[in-house]
């Protein structure tokens, strides 16, 4: 199967970042299409850097009325955000692999990735900063050494650069879809197909500003899947999404009419029959190059003791 690349240009100024994006689908207005495309922004951010004339279609700019027409380039220059300071705080890590080049490390669910508006202490930065003073900087000074997220309350592994290198090397390992990553998820009901994929466009949902959907025109998405097993009338999958869109596997799940187990974005008004304390999502597995030496390596970690309690509840698997 062949994707399309991520679309970032590799050499933005200190000042923004440049992002070129393709138009698969004709006929939405401009700022909903790249609202769609840019789901940690705002429609209203989008709109003012069309009407500043920091985006432009084909190479010129246009309103925000504009119907995107499939083919069309969009260049977007995003200005970098205002400035502030991420504090190094002492905050206990689990980590898995470290050499000079990166940190592999075990996310507890609850931890926010990186600082933001509400979040501005206690996230997986400012614990790396206290684990590394050496790392800031490092990527951006925003997001230090961060190269993907997890959401909060998703567990498991996630990948931190230590030098501008390794940095540079590990994006350009996700953007070429050589990362390999692996979810567990508890998803209700019998998922059927056992093993299948899942394609779908995942966008801004229009009408809540703070959920992602299946939308037309949105980022091209793709997650494959594999029943590991069954608790009482639910699916344990093995999850390897081969594009990393917000909330991917969350929606995906959604989409075919088995969300997971205890997630309340969009999991609906669903139950589980035993207490689930967070969405049932762990990231597994991850398999990527060493950026110092290009071996190839693989790490895991096992479920955490929350979810294998509802597993436990669920009276095991049938």
């Amino acid at each position: 199967m062949s994707l399309p690349p991520a679309g970032e240009d590799e050499e933005p100024r200190d000042d923004q970042t440049i992002l070129t994006l393709v138009a698969q689908a004709s006929g939405e207005r401009l700022d909903r299409w790249l609202a769609a495309q840019l789901p940690d922004h705002s429609r209203a951010e989008v709109q003012r850097w069309i009407g500043g004339g920091q985006v432009t279609v084909s190479g010129k700019p246009q309103k925000v009325s504009y119907r995107v027409a499939a083919g069309d380039t969009v260049v977007v220059c995003v200005p970098a955000p205002e400035d502030y300071d991420v504090e190094a705080e002492p905050i206990p890590l689990t980590v898995v692999f470290e050499d000079g080049d990166l940190l592999v490390i075990d996310k507890p669910a609850g931890m926010v990735v990186h600082p933001s508006a509400g979040h501005w202490h206690g996230t997986l930065v400012n614990a790396v900063l206290y684990h590394c003073p050496d790392l800031e900087g490092v990527g951006g000074v925003h997001r230090p050494g961060i190269v993907h997220r997890l959401d909060k309350d998703t567990s498991g592994l996630i990948l931190v650069a230590k030098n501008d290198r390794a940095h540079r090397d590990l994006q350009s390992q996700f953007k070429g879809r050589e990362v390999e990553k692996s979810y567990l998820a508890l998803a209700y009901g019998f998922v059927s197909p056992p093993t299948g994929e899942i394609v779908a466009p995942v966008g801004r949902d229009e009408r809540q500003r703070k959920r992602m959907a299946i939308v037309p025109g949105g980022r091209a998405a793709v997650t494959r899947y594999e029943t590991l097993g069954y608790y009482g009338k639910h699916t344990l999958l093995s999850c390897h999404p081969l594009t990393g869109r917000t909330h991917q596997i969350r929606v995906h799940l959604a989409y075919i009419g088995h969300p997971i187990v205890g997630d309340s974005v969009y999991g609906g008004r669903r139950k589980p029959p035993v207490p689930c304390p967070r969405q049932f999502l762990h990231a597994h597995r991850i398999r990527f190059r060493l950026p110092g030496t290009g071996e190839q390596v693989e790490f895991t970690s096992p479920l955490p003791a929350d979810l294998k309690a509802v597993l436990d509840g669920l009276g095991g698997q049938t």
